[in-house]
């Protein structure tokens, strides 16, 4: 018999689904059900989302400032948050806990305004908009790299860590094998929904900068646009090497677990499930960002020594052909920044924040809930 129905509401991304997801794997092994309010980008996330149903509810990001789009906008999340109250008054829901991204907006709106438990998770060092719009009306914060003292929301933040999927946490046992010279090596490249376009461009001539020896060696798994397939996969032929060029990997857990090397951008979601399995990375912020996220996200890595942090202003690919081949030729190094990523790793988040959303749901307050910690 299930203990309740858990709402859990996250944005269509996989920095924002991917925590959902893991909180939803261990709350269903608690014994609660779980539904998903999301929108309709998630749908490659659904056949593997463990939710009893995905509900689309209606929502919009007020970015424009042109007066009748914001009113536009203004009345979806309108229409949303009345066609979220019906869903929330149907299933009763002992909880609600956003995971950022606008989607989040109505869902949590209609919840406070009803008198359910409400909380967020935020994956980033910095708060995103959507959260930050909502901090003041939850009863609790759980945070992946959010402090808990110094901040406005600090007095009902809880430090949990980002929870990361299954997947990883299977791969998280393989231990890092150092690439001898000589030997194969895996590199990994990545850049997420927006920022893979600069990766699509930057890697192949950096790749074509290496001696033949290294680029003998190389075996790139490299994530790329629909729109960017076609140029890279014409680079990659020219060059005669072996690599895996796609828009999306099913198995990325597998191919991070393998890397030797991992390039890639520095959502919270990167940053946490590369520290858990534990392999080295250059982090490569998304410049645009709007709060500046990625890189604050990025130096909490880099400041264990796990990763090393470069502006994609100063990395040319001259200067990312002259790294790949100076770690290409020092295993050590690369083995001393698995380790230091390691233990920056925290792979019992999903743990925690479970913990934290049966509390909150119970109806504890966030300093109780601290209290059982200590």
């Amino acid at each position: 018999m299930s203990k309740g129905i858990v709402l859990l509401a996250a944005g269509g991304t996989g920095g924002h689904v991917f925590p959902a997801e893991a909180l939803a794997f261990k709350l269903k092994e608690r014994g609660y059900s779980v539904h998903l309010v999301t929108d309709s980008r998630a749908e490659r996330y659904a056949g593997k989302f463990p939710a009893e149903e995905i509900h689309v509810v209606p929502s919009a990001t007020i970015g424009s400032k042109n007066p009748v789009a914001v009113a536009r906008s203004l009345w979806t999340l309108w229409s949303g948050m009345r066609a979220a109250k019906r869903l929330i008054q149907r299933l009763k829901p002992v909880i609600v806990v956003g995971f950022g991204g606008y989607p989040t907006v109505p869902p949590l709106l209609a919840a406070t305004r009803l008198g359910v438990a409400s909380m967020l998770h935020e994956q980033n060092a910095v708060m995103g908009r959507a959260n930050k719009a909502l901090a003041s009306r939850v009863k609790a914060i759980a945070g992946g790299f959010l402090p808990e003292s110094g901040d406005a929301f600090s007095d009902k933040t809880v430090a949990t860590g980002n929870p990361v999927r299954p997947a990883i946490l299977a791969t998280a046992e393989q231990p890092y094998l150092p690439s001898h010279p000589g030997e194969p090596f895996n590199l990994v490249v990545f850049g997420g929904s927006q920022g893979a376009q600069y990766f699509s461009k930057a890697m192949p001539t950096a790749i074509s900068l290496l001696d033949d020896g290294l680029r003998a060696r190389l075996r790139v798994t490299q994530q790329v646009r629909s729109e960017d397939m076609e140029m890279v996969s014409g680079c990659v032929a020219k060059l005669e090497m072996g690599a895996d060029i796609a828009p999306f990997f099913n198995d990325m857990a597998e191919r991070l677990a393998r890397a030797h090397l991992v390039i890639c951008r520095s959502g919270a979601s990167t940053v946490s499930e590369i520290s858990v399995i534990g392999r080295p990375a250059i982090l490569v912020p998304y410049p645009h960002a709007l709060d500046h996220d990625q890189a604050a996200n990025a130096a909490a890595l880099a400041a264990t020594g796990g990763a090393k942090v470069i502006p994609q202003s100063e990395l040319s690919p001259e200067r990312i052909a002259s790294i790949l081949s100076h770690v290409m030729n020092d295993p050590d190094k690369l083995s001393h920044m698995a380790a230091a990523a390691k233990l920056a790793g925290k792979p019992d988040a999903a743990n925690l924040l479970a913990d934290m959303v049966e509390a909150i749901a119970a109806g504890k307050t966030v300093s109780e809930f601290k209290r059982t910690r200590a």
